[in-house]
């Protein structure tokens, strides 16, 4: 019985150790994915950082009306990376979380960029053996005692847009 215990004792710290390091070297590779995605901006290399994204991906931008498939925002993007300056983001915090399945993670992150702080979201998938970005979600960080200045300027533009949307519904 107690070579048994030590036996399932051995098994448990054994499973353990690995489902961590298993999770730790996921985690460096959804961070290595995310951080060259930014590079890729950076740099204005289109190829490489639409390449990091899944063919069905979607990237929802700072204004109400980036809302885009992954064709669409290569369109939105083209002019901005053929210029030679896209834009700039590095990460200044990130936590990942997985799925049961280990196939499906998700991510949020606060930026350092042109906009000053701004927060992504975003959820990767696991392709084939590579992880690609399947959804992102950019938003600019308003700092609370601010809000009021800040709706002032949205309110006269994003009204507008507020009954147009609802019109539709």
């Amino acid at each position: 019985m107690k070579y048994f215990t030590i036996v399932t004792v051995w098994c448990f710290v054994l499973g353990t150790t690995l489902v961590f390091s298993q999770t730790t070297n996921t985690k460096t590779e959804i961070n290595q994915l995310v951080n060259n995605w930014h590079k890729a901006a950076s740099e204005a290399n289109f190829t490489a950082y639409f390449e990091l994204m899944s063919d069905d991906a979607i990237f929802i931008g700072t204004d109400a009306n980036e809302n885009w498939n992954k064709k669409e925002f290569e369109t939105y993007s083209k002019p901005h990376f053929d210029k030679g300056k896209a834009w700039s983001f590095s990460s200044i915090e990130r936590h990942i979380y997985f799925d049961s399945t280990g196939t499906v993670a998700w991510f949020d992150e606060l930026l350092d960029t042109q906009m000053k702080i701004c927060r992504g979201s975003g959820v990767v998938i696991k392709v084939g053996n590579q992880w690609r970005i399947k959804h992102y979600v950019l938003s600019m960080t308003v700092p609370n005692d601010s809000s009021k200045a800040v709706i002032a300027i949205k309110a006269p533009i994003e009204d507008v847009i507020i009954q147009n949307r609802k019109s539709k519904l």
